[in-house]
């Protein structure tokens, strides 16, 4: 077996959390291996602002491609990636070797004038995710819904000097990044879904690699696995991706699971709540999908 194994992740802050994350879990597992991180720089890196506004391409492997393949030319040995910039088919010769704990995957309230309720009429909040402005304009009509990108940290330095109440980001980021000290609120999940897989990591490895496959069932967490599929495959349903205003939230309660979907359509948005076995894996999300185009079809979208 190797004695040196290289993690691959983006150089961003978040990215190294979650690869240190791993790394630690790993280390724990096998104290005598040494496990070591390489920054590797991808599109979405260099060039992030065109990507962001060319509405027309889904930004899935904008920030992964350039990892999987030093993977797949061994110049690395794993690689973490957040779950939700993944396609859903990997390269060929790659896999998905884990899929460890889920961090919370709500959104959160980051303000300076108040909680959610309180938040004056009108009032500005910072976020360029179409899902999250679906979920905030449902509830509060009368919000302003203003462009926001960058890393966590400088949104965080945009709500301070620039003219946002409020904006709204991954509970998950800030708490893996040592920042939840900076949260106002948490959004109910069943009232503001959440993204696809929001909070999950994927463990990516070479398909013939043995040796790693084996490391990773080290931090493999079987339950998550079960609700990502269904996740993943009810935005695949709805071709979802950064563009896509859709969002669902998964509570399990032993065998049973509690699926909320959210698709909007012409500015409406559509929820449907599925309660089922969690055996059923994607049927959950067929279900979840066939009722709201019934609801599209049936103009019945309130």
């Amino acid at each position: 077996m190797k004695k040196n194994i290289i993690i691959g992740s983006r150089g961003s802050i978040l990215a190294l959390a979650q690869a240190n994350l791993v790394k630690d879990k790993l280390q724990i597992n096998y104290p005598n291996l040494n496990f070591e991180i390489k920054e590797i720089v991808t599109s979405g890196d260099k060039d992030l602002k065109s990507n962001w506004e060319n509405s027309d391409v889904s930004l899935k492997s904008f920030f992964t491609k350039e990892i999987e393949h030093e993977l797949l030319n061994g110049d690395i040995d794993i690689a973490v990636h957040s779950m939700k910039d993944m396609p859903a088919v990997s390269p060929k010769g790659l896999i998905c070797g884990a899929i460890p704990d889920r961090e919370d995957p709500r959104d959160v309230i980051v303000s300076k004038n108040g909680f959610f309720v309180t938040l004056a009429q009108g009032a500005k909040i910072g976020t360029s995710s179409l899902r999250r402005a679906m979920n905030l304009t449902a509830v509060r009509p009368d919000f302003e819904i203003k462009h926001l990108r960058g890393n966590i940290h400088t949104r965080l330095k945009k709500l301070e000097t620039e003219d946002y109440d409020a904006i709204v980001l991954a509970a998950a980021g800030l708490k893996r990044t040592g920042l939840a000290d900076k949260i106002t609120e948490y959004l109910n999940g069943e009232v503001f879904p959440p993204a696809p897989a929001q909070g999950v990591l994927y463990i990516q490895c070479r398909e013939n690699d043995e040796e790693i496959k084996e490391i990773l069932k080290s931090i493999h967490n079987e339950a998550v696995a079960k609700i990502v599929e269904i996740e993943r495959e009810f935005s695949k349903i709805f071709d979802g991706g950064c563009h896509t205003p859709m969002g669902c939230y998964s509570q399990v309660y032993g065998d049973k699971i509690k699926f909320i979907g959210a698709y909007s359509h012409d500015g409406t948005q559509i929820k449907v709540v599925i309660e089922d076995d969690l055996a059923k894996g994607k049927e959950i999300a067929y279900m979840a999908a066939k009722e709201i185009k019934e609801k599209i079809n049936k103009g019945n979208i309130q």
